[in-house]
């Protein structure tokens, strides 16, 4: 009974272990605040001001907060995993699905959608120091014109 018990404890321990070391590598968690001095942001873009990552079980939650293209204030959350699947965006006009594929161990590939219409794609890259995240996206505006942003976010 005892030696049950221990090998359940320890592989319990091992798998607690080995789901926090998971997490704990992965240089997207964090608070990003915008660096707008070093960013590119198209006209008539949203900007997020401010993008936390963090661990929400065996998913990551994304939480956004800055402004709309009018400077209203915006305030969106996503829960998921960076698999490629959709998942859902709550507080977001603009979208209801997000999806995020890890392309490499600071780079992660995305698209948002809305009524299952892909309305913005982008990638996301890390720096290798973990400093600094700049995300690259590319999106369509309510004319059909193209519009090409690149946001530098600095690890708070």
């Amino acid at each position: 009974m005892n030696a049950a018990i221990r090998t359940v404890g320890m592989t319990l321990a091992l798998f607690f272990v080995a789901a926090v070391g998971t997490f704990a590598a992965d240089a997207n968690l964090g608070t990003w605040k915008l660096n707008e001095g070093k960013s590119t942001l198209a006209a008539g873009a949203a900007k997020n001001s401010t993008v936390m990552y963090e661990t929400a079980g065996d998913s990551i939650k994304v939480t956004i907060d800055g402004t709309d293209a009018k400077g209203a204030v915006t305030h969106s959350e996503w829960t998921g995993k960076f698999d490629g699947h959709d998942y859902a965006v709550t507080g977001d006009p603009t979208s209801d699905m997000r999806s995020y594929t890890r392309i490499g161990k600071n780079t992660l590939n995305f698209a948002v959608m809305s009524a299952g219409k892909v309305g913005m794609t982008g990638r996301i890259l890390i720096a290798g120091n973990g400093k600094t995240r700049t995300v690259t996206s590319t999106s369509t505006d309510a004319m059909g014109a193209k519009l090409t942003s690149t946001a530098v976010f600095d690890k708070q």
